[in-house]
C-alpha cells in the first residue's frame, strides 16, 4: 500500500513491498503523487518488481529522439527523410519535456499547432515517429513508462486519395513545354511515368543493367514496399528508353530527386496546371491499364501494389468511358 504524506511543503509518495527496496518520490501536488504511486503499484502487481522510474524522470524527449535518429533511423530505407523529420521535431519546445512529464495534452497541443502550417499526413508521420522512438526506449533502453502517451493522442484524419487525371490536351501541353525547356530529361521522365506507372524514386534509381529492351522489361531490385518487381514496357516506353540510351551513364536518369521536383514545378507553372502532381502520372498510368482491360492481379503486378485497397486509391476510371462499355 502506498503512503502519501506532506513533507516540507511537497507531497511525498512512498511504495513499499516486503523483500524489495522502498521507492519514494516528491511532487508539487497530491494528485501527481497519487498518480505516480498507482502507476508503480500497478506495474508491481503486473511484473512482481518495482520498476526504476528515474531514467524516464531524467531523460528528455529530445534525448530519446536524438538516440533514435543516430541508432535506429540509419537502418531504414527511409533514413534520409526520417532523419530530416526528427531534426525538425527537435527544434520544437515539446522536446524539452522529460518522458515522465510528457503528456497527451502536450502532444495534442503540438498536433494542433502544427496543423496550422502543415498537412495532416505530415502530422501523422511526426506523431508516429515520436511514438516509435518512445516505444523503442521502453522496450530496448531500459526506460520505464507506464504507457506511451503518443498512442492515446488522436491522429488527424488523413487526406482522401487524389483523383486527379490528365484531361484533354494536358499531356501534349506538358510534353511540348518540356521540349522547349532547358531540362532534357523531363520529357522522357513524363513519358515513362505515364507508360509504366513507376514511382519517381523507382524511375530515378533505374539502371541500364536492369533494362532489357529486347524482352521489353525493366527490373526494379528494390521498391517502396521492400520487394522487387519486373515492369513490362510498352512500345512507347521502349522508344523513349532507346532514345535515352547513350552508353555514357549507369543510371537511366542521373538527376537528383529534388532537382526533378523543382523542374516539375517550373514546368507545371509554365503550362498553367496548378493542381497536378508528378505522382498523379502514376494514377494516370494505373487507370489506363484498367481501361485497356487488364485485371486487378495484372495491374498490381505492374504497379507493385500489394493491397487492393491501396490500388483502388490510384484507380479512377472515367465514367464516360465505362458508359461506352455498358451499351
Amino acid at each position: 500500500m502506498a503512503t502519501i504524506r506532506k513533507l516540507r511543503g511537497r507531497w511525498q509518495a512512498a511504495v513499499r513491498r516486503r523483500g524489495m527496496a522502498p521507492r519514494s518520490k516528491s511532487f508539487d501536488s497530491k494528485v501527481d503523487a497519487e498518480r505516480w504511486a498507482r502507476s508503480l503499484e500497478a506495474e508491481l502487481d503486473r511484473t512482481g518488481e518495482l520498476p526504476d522510474t528515474r531514467p524516464a524522470e531524467n531523460t528528455t524527449l529530445a534525448q530519446i529522439l536524438t538516440r533514435y535518429r543516430d541508432i535506429v533511423s540509419p537502418t531504414k530505407r527511409s533514413s534520409v527523410t526520417e532523419i530530416a523529420r526528427i531534426n525538425a521535431i527537435l527544434r520544437r519546445p515539446l522536446c524539452h519535456r522529460t518522458l515522465t512529464r510528457l503528456s497527451t495534452a502536450d502532444l495534442a497541443a503540438y498536433r494542433d499547432e502544427r496543423l496550422k502550417i502543415v498537412a495532416p499526413a505530415t502530422i501523422i508521420r511526426e506523431l508516429n515517429t515520436i511514438s516509435h522512438a518512445v516505444d523503442t526506449a521502453r522496450r530496448e533502453w531500459n526506460i520505464h513508462l507506464a504507457q506511451n502517451p503518443c498512442k492515446l493522442v488522436r491522429r488527424p484524419s488523413p487526406p482522401k486519395g487524389r483523383t486527379r487525371r490528365l484531361e484533354g490536351d494536358e499531356e501534349q501541353r506538358l510534353l511540348a513545354a518540356a521540349d522547349k525547356g532547358r531540362v532534357p530529361y523531363l520529357r522522357p521522365l513524363i513519358e515513362l511515368a505515364v507508360e509504366t506507372g513507376m514511382r519517381r524514386g523507382e524511375l530515378l534509381s533505374l539502371t541500364w543493367e536492369h533494362v532489357d529492351l529486347d524482352r521489353r522489361v525493366a527490373h526494379l531490385p528494390l521498391t517502396k514496399n521492400g520487394s522487387s518487381r519486373d515492369v513490362p514496357l510498352s512500345t512507347r516506353a521502349v522508344e523513349t528508353l532507346t532514345r535515352l540510351r547513350t552508353g555514357e551513364s549507369v543510371k537511366v536518369f542521373s538527376a537528383a530527386p529534388n532537382a526533378v521536383r523543382l523542374a516539375w514545378e517550373r514546368l507545371r507553372r509554365r503550362v498553367g496546371l496548378e493542381d497536378l502532381h508528378l505522382h498523379d502520372l502514376r494514377h494516370e498510368a494505373v487507370s489506363r491499364l484498367f481501361e485497356k482491360g487488364f485485371n486487378v492481379v495484372e495491374v498490381a503486378s505492374i504497379s507493385g501494389h500489394r493491397e487492393l485497397r491501396m490500388l483502388q486509391r490510384y484507380t479512377h476510371l472515367r465514367a464516360a468511358d465505362l458508359a461506352e462499355r455498358l451499351r
